[in-house]
């Protein structure tokens, strides 16, 4: 539970911009590091720059239609939680802290956002343009607050499912976004002295950057971090350096598609050329006050007790419906994982004296385009490439006996439709993901299923120079029924999965998850 004594101090805010080169006309970005300190005269700006390689002095990227459906998506948040050597007093903490880390760490973001320019900057969408453009001028640079936090570190770094979600949201920065204009990035830094860690969190635009190119950008940083004293000329692996060519993109139906969504988000809230950043109304409201944040585990022995599981009990049923069973169920960690997740939250938010209706379920499914494009994109392209699959399955049969092989089946024959195209029958995306007043109203949020993240992303391995993460988190403020995938911090074939539910809720996913995995 939240320590109404807990308190987190803003100590600076600053704006750190790439690289330029020695000597570069741009004398605002000559003078090194200032803090943005509050006072009674209120903050004062400040740019921290590192001056050693030429910048562009602009780069302009137009958004592609995997982009575009996000663009007035909420902001994405992500925290990392590290230990560091213990220290004889909180005041040593913090001197370390001050004096080492945060130096690295801004020297080292300055470097690797030479490679990263566009994280520094921003989206728009000028007058003159029929779609949203992701720009980068001289100038730009992305903001860094460091703070310090007398919040108890290993209870925010546990996996314990009684945290409350708020809890984290002081350690996230906001966004800048406004009609005109949308930051793409800022990061957090906080201290805990009292506890000997620190965390990083950041905020995201997920019309620029989905999950792959913010893993991208968080191993690029922390290689150039761990390299950053032995020379002044680190060089990135090519895999770490980010691909951004757009014109790789190519689809028979992408500009046909561009059109559809363009037309959509310019009719939006009932205005004719709409060309807002904001977020959209719908998800504002979607915030859940009283909501806690739970991380469970799913170990590799549970992943082959449950495909054993299904297997066994869909031959059961196919053979007393004399039926085949159909081979092309997928049966991959992700749709097993997903699918005995999926029913325990449709359970958990059953309530016991509640009739069962028999209305469906929808679950939309985060896929990676990159690899199913034809041709693919490579791994390390730099922008959002993930597109939502939806999949339904009756209530009904998510609370009965074979609950689990209905949401295998339906997770499956979403994977399966991907094989006729990744952008077949998306058409209302837009109007799927961003639901009228009229239509919210009218519908249930706790419904709706979405996915995001991957166990395949190794956050575990961004190494500072201080060692692995001791935690990793999706911080969701907007809404519950998310279901994020990541990999365990042990490794071992380890899935983590975090879902963001009300208290009671919560005690009952908790309490199915751990039943159901013990008796198979």
């Amino acid at each position: 539970m939240t320590d109404p004594n807990n308190s987190l101090k803003v100590v600076e805010v600053c704006r750190v911009a790439p690289q330029t080169k020695p000597g570069s006309s741009d004398s605002a970005f000559s003078s090194g590091v200032e803090n943005l300190t509050y006072n009674k005269d209120g903050p004062v700006s400040a740019v921290f720059q590192i001056n050693h390689t030429l910048v562009p002095h602009e780069l302009s990227l137009p958004l592609t239609l995997f982009d575009l459906l996000w663009i007035r998506f909420p902001p994405f948040h992500r925290l990392l939680f590290y230990e560091i050597l213990p220290c004889s007093s909180p005041a040593d903490t913090l001197l370390f802290f001050h004096s080492t880390i945060i130096p690295k760490l801004k020297t080292s973001l300055s470097i690797t956002l030479q490679h990263f320019l566009l994280l520094a900057g921003n989206i728009t969408w000028p007058e003159n343009s029929h779609k949203p453009t992701l720009d980068y001028v001289q100038g730009d640079a992305l903001s860094l607050t460091v703070s310090e936090s007398d919040a108890d570190f290993h209870h925010l770094s546990s996996n314990d499912f009684k945290i409350e979600s708020k809890e984290y949201y002081p350690l996230v920065p906001q966004l800048a976004v406004s009609h005109e204009k949308a930051a793409v990035m800022a990061l957090q830094i906080t201290i805990f002295p009292n506890s000997g860690g620190f965390s990083i969190g950041i905020s995201m635009h997920h019309a620029a950057i989905d999950g792959k190119t913010l893993f991208l950008f968080l191993k690029s940083w922390a290689h150039i971090c761990k390299h950053v004293h032995q020379s002044d000329d680190i060089l990135l692996p090519d895999q770490l350096k980010p691909f951004y060519d757009r014109s790789v993109i190519q689809h028979p139906i992408g500009l046909q598609l561009e059109a559809i969504y363009l037309n959509q988000f310019l009719n939006m809230d009932g205005r004719q050329n709409n060309r807002s950043l904001m977020v959209a109304a719908q998800y504002k409201s979607l915030v859940v006050p009283n909501s806690f944040r739970g991380i469970f585990e799913f170990t590799s022995a549970n992943i082959q007790a449950l495909r054993k599981r299904v297997t066994t009990r869909m031959k059961e049923i196919t053979t007393n419906q004399q039926q085949e069973r159909d081979p092309s169920v997928h049966m991959s960690t992700f749709s097993l994982t997903c699918a005995y997740t999926w029913v325990c939250l449709v359970k958990a938010e059953q309530g016991e004296e509640e009739e069962i209706k028999g209305d469906k379920i929808p679950l939309f499914i985060s896929v990676d385009c990159r690899s199913r494009l034809a041709p693919p994109l490579p791994a390390n392209f730099f922008g959002n490439i993930v597109t939502a699959y939806l999949t339904v399955a009756e209530r009904k049969g998510l609370l009965g006996e074979d609950g689990l092989v209905m949401a295998i089946i339906a997770i499956s024959e979403a994977i399966k439709g991907l094989d006729n195209g990744v952008l077949n029958g998306v058409e209302d995306l837009v109007s799927r993901l961003y639901l009228s007043d009229e239509q919210k109203s009218t519908s249930d949020p706790r419904t709706v299923f979405t996915t995001a993240g991957s166990h395949r992303f190794d956050m575990y391995g961004t190494d500072f120079g201080w060692g692995r993460p001791r935690s990793t988190e999706v911080v969701r403020k907007n809404s519950t029924g998310a279901i994020t995938f990541a990999d365990g911090k042990n490794g071992g074939g380890v899935v983590d999965i975090g879902v963001v539910l009300e208290k009671h809720h919560m005690e009952a996913f908790a309490s199915l998850f751990a039943k159901g995995l013990e008796t198979l």
